[in-house]
């Protein structure tokens, strides 16, 4: 199925709205953006591999690594390998997240043939 512009972003519109009535941490786009590279993203992660796969500095990986280690949906540790590297691994906690928000998603395109 090919979505028109309009579509696409009503599709987007409407999986928003139902995450933010769910009671679930709020993520920025920016830190959603993280969550997904990391759990759709074959292993390891590095905040110098997610920095460049999204395009973006690393202290903004960083800061976006900090909120979601606080909430549980991340998990960093040193690499054994080269001790100067931090691991970023997932969760149980947001692997459950990211399939609850991925329910809404499938919901929202669901209701695309009705609008």
């Amino acid at each position: 199925m090919r979505l028109t512009q309009k579509q696409a972003l009503a599709l987007w519109r409407e999986a928003l709205s139902a995450s933010v009535r769910r009671d679930a941490p709020d993520l920025s786009a920016r830190q959603m953006a993280i969550l997904l590279a990391i759990y759709t993203g074959d292993p390891p992660h590095t905040v110098r591999g997610l920095a460049a796969d999204l395009a973006i500095a690393k202290p903004a990986v960083t800061r976006a690594l900090d909120r979601l280690a606080a909430l549980g949906f991340v998990r960093r540790r040193k690499d054994a390998a080269d001790r100067r590297n931090v691991l970023v691994e997932r969760t149980v906690k947001g692997a459950v997240y990211l399939s609850e928000f991925a329910r809404l998603v499938i919901a929202a395109g669901r209701g695309l043939g009705s609008g």
